[in-house]
């Protein structure tokens, strides 16, 4: 099942086209990266599944639901945090969450167990102070846990680590990682690293279409190659090796680095094979081998050439 389905969306701010036919769709349980460039359509494409925003073209449906422009009956499902979340910085975060649930009608016990709940959740549990004292971080944090107050189906996040240092952006990541047991997380990024580290489906978008998407696992099997790090003693080692008649045909488009160099394939156990018998006939070993699985910022920049 599929919390948001996105078919042949298409936005134009004049003449310059921002969507153009995106399709895509967040199976329900799933931690999706949604990754661009900045300026790339991400945050346009969010407001149109808020409603916020009128497509010129397209349908969206989040739980099975047609989203309709300046209608808000789709959002009974959604939690969203904004790039830069604001409050009312006077407040403490618990009177903000109270403020939340008074403003949706909840029962004043519910409130506050569900308040307490998800403090400790974005652990801001032991936070007294007003909001406007609070750093970037603990904003973050504290915009996850309104966006969570209605128990929402799907979680939507623009870019939440963006301007966030290491620690600040671990906790972020910890906090969407904890939450996926119960609640779809849709995030856009154009940090490629937070998507490897938490995210089990992506998709990436370049010039206002999808330009795939997938597991992650699907997505380094069908774009990209797997590499072969060797690491030879010294320099002249690596010379002799690349000069053999078997090795020759496999350094095209490799990368070298003093002593080591990358060799790129498709068929890597291949390429193995044929190393074994040069290091067996040259009597020149490597001090250190390694496969390296392709990364998503090298896919990435292959799909957006």
């Amino acid at each position: 099942m599929n919390v948001l389905t996105i078919q042949n969306l298409s936005k134009s701010f004049g003449k310059q086209k921002i969507i153009d036919h995106l399709s895509m769709s967040v199976p329900a349980g799933s931690i999706f990266g949604f990754i661009g460039k900045n300026g790339a359509g991400k945050t346009t494409t969010m407001k149109m599944v808020l409603g916020l925003l009128q497509p010129d073209n397209g349908e969206i449906h989040v739980c099975n639901e047609k989203v309709c422009f300046g209608q808000t009956n789709t959002n009974q499902f959604i939690g969203y945090l904004p790039d830069v979340p604001e409050f009312y910085n006077y407040m403490t975060p618990t009177q903000y969450l109270e403020l939340c649930g008074k403003v949706i009608g909840l029962p004043k016990r519910e409130i506050d167990q569900r308040g307490q709940n998800l403090l400790s959740l974005v652990g801001l549990s032991g936070a007294g102070k007003q909001i406007g004292g609070f750093s970037r971080g603990m904003k973050q944090r504290l915009g996850i846990a309104q966006a969570l107050f209605t128990n929402p189906k799907l979680l939507i996040c623009d870019e939440p680590t963006s301007a966030l240092d290491p620690v600040g952006r671990k906790e972020i990541l910890d906090i969407l990682r904890k939450i996926s047991s119960s609640t779809t997380v849709l995030f856009s990024t154009h940090i490629l690293s937070d998507v490897e580290r938490i995210c089990d489906h992506a998709a990436f978008l370049n010039e206002g279409k999808i330009a795939v998407s997938g597991t992650l696992a699907e997505i380094k099997a069908l774009h990209g190659h797997d590499s072969l790090l060797i690491e030879f003693s010294d320099e002249q080692e690596l010379s002799i090796f690349k000069q053999q008649r078997t090795i020759k045909p496999l350094i095209s488009g490799s990368e070298e680095n003093a002593r080591e160099i990358i060799l790129h394939s498709q068929n890597i156990k291949k390429i193995q094979q044929s190393l074994f018998s040069v290091f067996c006939e040259t009597g020149i070993y490597p001090v250190k081998m390694e496969i390296m699985e392709p990364s998503l910022e090298s896919l990435f920049l292959e799909v957006i050439k």
